[in-house]
This record gives structure tokens, C-alpha cells and sequence, in this order.
């Protein structure tokens, strides 16, 4: 096991594992608390989303195996973490959930073939004894194995949960599960009257459309870290000793070697350039729309575009220590802290489980003791749990998510995760970035005239640069300009009906006593005057309507942006913020969160690019433009999938009535339980009543979800 272990330059060791069966925060907190406690740990993070533990050693000395056998103890296996494993095992996962909602599903709606009957004649008795029996029996032969199946999801859970001297959501569940179905199995050999089999199962069916979603939600969460490893180039092309290329695969390119890049490949690792001058296209790290001019000897960073010529390079780094994977594991570890966010739910079962099982452990032995006969404590105890089954507790939550994403679908937001709606309604403070969130996130030609754009439209045609594509844009469809020539970070020159002319910087085209802006072009014909050309961000319109709404709910506002300090400013001034930072690079603005995180601050991270994808994985809630990248998309925890920045203000107040509706939720499951509980124990409320009051909370839970409130 120690060929596992990975050594760092300082001496440590770090074992990455692969974790099975962890499933909420309180999984989380017993695993890191169990490893910490062991000799020569140092820390242990276990990620959720991807099952990964990484376990930090003084050094290689530690044995592996006995930190995996300790995870053993606990009831989580682990292996030696591999990400062709891990998928494997999730996808198994997948199966098997999909595989029991199916045998649920098909339980329940059998099931009730053969209850449905004996309810309908429970007060006329229309059916006869044998009749009944017989219904009984066959509800009992399709229910009780499509729920001991389809429950077994939850029974290992509550037996992890309980070996380890903890119990969990799904110990109460698994409970009740098993004694209805026994209740059920005794009413039917000794011809009672109540029989539970469909109810059984059928709570299995919801429970597991449940955990289902969990899982498709954990997978796309995932995702985030794996997108923008994906922007790399598979393979680079390495110039060996006698001069030859070659292309050789990512992982083998090492420091000091030799790179060929090619115009419109992307940069494969963090290399300096050895020659020349270099034109490149940042915006997927920097969100600057327009391409940084780099000369010899500067860095290039790993998932630029080369926009100019053939380009020679020296690998600084690695493919794993290149900027791309530098964010790509800043993702992780803010999703990773992100699922130690603790739900509501989770919190009420630490005192709800031992409390409601004492209190049908009490039913069952008080009532014995008291004379009744041992079959009829059992059903008090077992209409104890039924009654008290955390059904109404577990939609408090859920319910009101439910409504909350479908109404915010409607305004135009995509919520990807239901504790994001949480986490949301807590936030304090909002970060945005600049282009593509305030901005348009594309420069647009402003104050020129058409007759201008008519002259220079032949040369804008012919190049790519994001400028000179406004440029086209603005003027539309026409001729192009012959001979044309691009020079890397200058400009583009070319024959216009016979004439040269260029397209490009001042000292370019031919004007070397004006200041050359990255926010300007200049064109002209060769020996005649030359004209000025502008661009500006385009600012979104409701821009400002966003933020003065947010600073009417008590919100202050910021802006960290990765471009430059003059378009920053302009923006900010515009928009009404004091509080702006721009040049920043992807580790300074998820830093930055941190920091605000440190300050007791609750921060919204709204941006689109790849540069906010680490700054969106540590925010406390996260949202993402729908023109954002993918990866940037993946990472957030909310999408909005129209051109209105003014959803994210309808967000928030739908995220805090969603709070409110969920905390009347959980007080109304507290005071149901309150009285149904003692109602149980003392024989007021048989299994069968007990079953409609059960239901009955769930509805009124529904019901008060339900007002969720939307926009007026």
C-alpha cells in the first residue's frame, strides 16, 4: 500500500482514498474525526461529491493500510483512490438506485391492488373473512420483498450508522419500515384487521425519487473540476534534441522541455515563450475580452489560445501543476467545503431519532408492563413510529425546494441544487466580476460613423481579433480585403480595392505620438490620414437596477474582476460601487473570498469565466450567467438561463421566503409529533389512523410549501 502514497518536497505524505458509502455531513464530520484521531495524521478532507479522502501523513512512514482498515471500523470502505474507480463505482451506484425505485415503484402500485379492496370495505365489511385474508396475503407477497429490496439502500445505512455508535435519517426510516412490515406479517397470520405492506413500500418509492436526485445532483457537482481539466490539450508537441516533432501525450511533458505551438491550439502547460512575441487569447483565464500581446521570455499559462503565429516554448511545469489544474483543484476544495454545509434536516435528527425511538421503545415495554397483551403493545409502539415517521420532517425541506426551483425556472434560474436555495437566503454580501456579468462580456464599436466602418469592414473581415470582429459585425456582409497580412500584436494590413492599408495600434497604422489603448483601433490608407476607432463593454441594461436593489435589501456589493483597472473603474462608477478590484487572477479572487468568508461575511459569487470558476466554488452561494462556460456553469450552484441579471435579486427573495416556509414547515413537524406521539401511546391512534395522520402531515407540509412566494 505505501506505492499509494504520494511525498511532498517537505517531507509529508498524502494519501488519496476512495471512499464508499459516505452520504451527508454528519458522514463527513465522523470520517475526518476518526482519521485526525490516528497517529501520524495530520488532517483528513473528504470531498463528498467524489468520494475522495485525502489524508495528510508526517510522512511515508504511516501504513495506509491501517488508516484503511480504520475506515473499515467505521462502515466505509476504501480503496486506493483511482478515478477510473471512482466512476465505476458511481455508475454502480446509479444502477442500483435506479434498479430499487423501479422494484418500489412496482411494489407499491401492486400492493395497493390488493389493499385498496380491503380499505374500501373496512366499514361495511363487504368482504369476508376469507376474502380478506386472502387480499392480505397477496398484498404481503408482492409488498414485503419489493420493500425489503427496495429498502436495503437505507437498511446498510442505519447499520453503518449504528455500528459506528451514531444514528442518522435512516435509522428511524429502516425501523419503521421493518416493524410495519412485521406489524403487518402478525395482523395477517393472526386474520387482524390492519395490514401496512403497501404503505410500506410505497415510502420506499418516495424516499428513494429522493435519494436518486441526490445522486444526479452530487454527479453534476462533480463535474466542475473535470471541465476545466478537459480545456487542456490532450497531447503537446515536443521538439526533441535533433529538432524533430513529436506529439506525446499531456502527462509526459516535463520542465525544461521544448513546445511547438500552433496558431489557434491551445497553450498545453504553464511555458515561457523563447522567441518572439506572442498574441493570446486569455479570456477563459482572465476574462479579458481583448488578447494579451506576451514577448520572450514572459509566461504563457496553460489554456490560452494562440490567436497569432507558430509559437516556441520551454514547459515551466507540469501538466498537474499547470494554472488550469491549480483551479480546476480550488474547485474541488470549494465543493468539497461546500457539502459540509449542514442541512436542517440533519440537525433535527440528532434529537429526533432517540427520541422517537425511547418513545416507542417505552410504548411497547410500559404498556406490557401495565397488563396489555404483548401483541397489543406492539401495535401502540409500532403506530408510535408510524404516526412519528419522519415523512412530514423530511418534506419540510424538499417540498418547499421543490416549489422554489419550479418558480424560479419560470423567472429564468436554474437551481441546480437544493441547498443552494439555503445557503442563498443567508448571503450578506455579492461579488460580481465584470465582463460577461455587468457587461455584455463582447466589445462593441461606439461613436464611429458608417462611413468609417464601410472603409475599414474589408480588413475587420479578415482577422480574428475580438475587435476587429465588432467591427464586422457592425458593419455586416461584404467584400474582403486582398494580400491580407496579420501581425501578431499589432494589427492587420492588407489591399482595399488596390490600396494598402492597416487595421490595428497606433504605432501600426502610423500614428506613433498617440497612446496605444487596449480599447481602440486605428485605420487608414497608406499616406493618408487615419481615423480613430472605440470600443466599450457594453454594460447589461438592468445593471444598475440589480444593484440598487440589492442595496435596498441590506446587501453591499463589490467587484472583482480580472480586467483592467481603467474598464473596472468606468463600470463601477456607472453602476454605483466604491468597493472594486480588477487584474486579479483566479487564486487572488478566490482568496479574496476567503477572506470575506473569514470576516464572517455570507458571499454571492456571480461570474462566467474560467478565472471565476474557483471564486464561484468557495463563495457561500454561487451563480453563473447562462452564456458563462460550462465548467463556470458546473460550479455554480445557480443558472440564469435569460439575459436578465435582475433574476438574481427575484432569487434571493425567493430563496428567503423559502427559508421561512421551511422553518414553519419543521415547526409544524415538531408540534404534529408533539401530539400524534403521546396520542399512540396511549392507544388513541391504531396503525391505521395513525397512517392518515402520517399522511396528513405530509400534506399540510406540501400545502404550506406551496406559499412559497413568487414575484408580484
Amino acid at each position: 500500500m505505501s506505492a499509494f502514497l504520494r511525498k511532498a518536497d517537505d517531507g509529508h505524505a498524502r494519501l488519496d482514498l476512495l471512499v464508499t458509502g459516505a452520504r451527508c455531513a454528519g458522514c463527513i464530520a465522523k470520517i475526518e474525526r476518526a482519521m485526525a484521531g490516528l497517529p501520524g495524521v495530520t488532517a483528513a478532507r473528504l470531498n463528498l461529491s467524489t468520494g475522495r479522502l485525502s489524508v495528510n501523513l508526517v510522512d511515508d512512514s504511516v501504513d495506509p493500510a491501517r488508516i484503511i482498515a480504520a475506515l473499515a471500523r467505521l462502515g466505509y470502505p476504501a480503496t486506493p483512490y483511482d478515478p477510473g474507480a471512482a466512476l465505476v463505482q458511481r455508475d454502480r451506484e446509479g444502477r442500483r438506485l435506479i434498479l430499487a425505485l423501479a422494484v418500489a415503484g412496482f411494489g407499491a402500485m401492486n400492493a395497493m391492488m390488493f389493499s385498496v379492496p380491503i380499505w374500501a370495505g373496512l366499514f361495511d365489511q363487504e368482504l369476508g373473512p376469507a376474502t380478506r385474508s386472502l387480499m392480505m396475503w397477496m398484498s404481503a407477497a408482492v409488498g414485503a420483498p419489493c420493500a425489503i429490496f427496495a429498502g436495503m439502500t437505507f437498511f446498510r445505512s442505519a447499520w453503518r450508522s449504528l455500528r459506528a455508535g451514531q444514528a442518522n435519517m435512516d435509522v428511524p426510516i429502516s425501523v419503521g419500515v421493518i416493524l410495519t412490515l412485521a406489524i403487518s406479517f402478525s395482523e395477517t397470520i393472526l386474520n387482524g384487521r390492519d395490514a401496512y405492506f403497501d404503505a410500506a413500500v410505497s415510502l420506499l418509492f418516495l424516499l428513494l425519487i429522493g435519494r436518486w436526485l441526490d445522486h444526479v445532483l452530487r454527479a453534476r457537482a462533480r463535474s466542475a473540476a473535470g471541465d476545466l481539466l478537459a480545456l487542456q490539450a490532450p497531447a503537446a508537441c515536443v521538439i526533441d534534441e535533433a529538432g524533430r516533432e513529436r506529439s506525446v501525450p499531456l502527462g509526459d511533458v516535463q520542465p525544461g522541455d521544448l513546445l511547438r505551438v500552433r496558431p489557434g491550439d491551445r497553450i498545453p502547460v504553464d511555458a515561457t515563450l523563447e522567441a518572439g512575441e506572442a498574441l493570446l487569447d486569455n479570456s477563459l483565464l482572465t476574462g479579458e475580452s481583448a488578447p494579451e500581446r506576451v514577448q520572450a521570455g514572459q509566461l504563457c499559462r496553460a489554456g490560452a489560445v494562440n490567436t497569432s503565429g507558430l509559437l516556441t516554448l520551454r514547459a515551466r511545469a507540469r501538466s498537474e501543476d499547470s494554472a488550469l489544474a491549480a483551479i480546476a483543484r480550488l474547485v474541488e476544495a470549494g465543493s468539497q467545503s461546500r457539502s459540509r454545509y449542514v442541512r436542517l434536516a440533519d440537525r433535527a435528527a440528532a434529537l429526533y431519532v432517540p427520541v422517537v425511538h425511547a418513545a416507542a421503545l417505552a410504548t411497547f415495554a410500559g404498556g406490557w408492563a401495565l397488563g396489555l397483551d404483548p401483541r397489543e403493545a406492539l401495535i401502540r409502539a409500532v403506530a408510535v413510529l408510524i404516526v412519528t415517521c419522519p415523512c412530514a420532517l423530511g418534506l419540510a425541506v424538499p417540498a418547499v425546494q421543490v416549489v422554489a426551483s419550479a418558480r424560479l425556472f419560470r423567472r429564468g434560474v436554474l437551481v441546480k441544487s437544493g441547498a443552494a436555495l439555503e445557503r442563498l437566503a443567508e448571503i450578506d454580501h455579492v461579488v460580481f466580476d465584470k465582463t460577461g456579468v455587468l457587461t455584455e462580456g463582447r466589445p462593441a464599436l461606439v461613436g464611429a460613423s458608417p462611413s468609417i466602418i464601410a472603409l475599414a469592414a474589408p480588413l475587420a473581415r479578415a482577422s480574428s481579433h475580438p475587435m476587429a470582429r465588432a467591427v464586422a459585425r457592425a458593419a455586416g456582409d461584404g467584400p474582403l480585403a486582398t494580400e491580407v497580412v496579420e501581425h501578431a500584436g499589432l494589427g492587420v494590413e492588407g489591399l482595399i480595392d488596390g490600396r494598402r492599408a492597416r487595421l490595428g495600434r497606433a504605432a501600426f497604422v502610423g500614428v506613433p505620438t498617440l497612446r496605444s489603448g487596449e480599447t481602440e483601433l486605428w485605420f487608414g490608407f497608406e499616406d493618408e490620414s487615419k481615423v480613430r476607432l472605440q470600443f466599450s463593454d457594453v454594460l447589461r441594461p438592468d445593471a444598475v437596477e440589480t444593484i440598487l436593489a440589492l442595496k435596498a435589501r441590506g446587501i453591499t456589493v463589490e467587484i472583482l474582476s480580472g480586467d483592467q483597472a481603467g474598464a473596472v473603474r468606468d463600470v463601477a462608477v456607472t453602476v454605483g460601487v466604491a468597493d472594486w478590484r480588477a487584474g486579479l487572477m483566479p487564486q487572488e479572487k478566490a482568496e479574496a473570498i476567503d477572506h470575506l468568508a473569514a470576516e464572517g461575511r455570507k458571499v454571492l459569487m456571480i461570474g462566467d469565466g474560467l478565472n471565476d470558476a474557483a471564486a464561484l466554488a468557495r463563495a457561500h452561494a454561487a451563480i453563473a450567467p447562462g452564456s458563462a462556460l460550462e465548467a463556470s456553469q458546473n460550479a455554480a450552484d445557480l443558472v440564469l438561463t435569460r439575459d436578465a441579471l435582475m433574476a438574481v435579486v427575484e432569487a434571493i427573495d425567493v430563496a428567503r421566503s423559502a427559508r421561512r416556509r421551511a422553518l414553519e414547515n419543521f415547526g409544524f413537524a415538531a408540534l404534529y409529533n408533539l401530539v400524534a406521539a403521546p396520542a399512540a401511546m396511549l392507544g388513541l391512534v391504531n396503525p391505521f389512523v395513525a397512517a392518515l395522520a402520517m399522511s396528513g402531515s405530509s400534506l399540510v407540509v406540501t400545502l404550506n410549501a406551496l406559499r412559497v412566494r413568487n414575484r408580484r
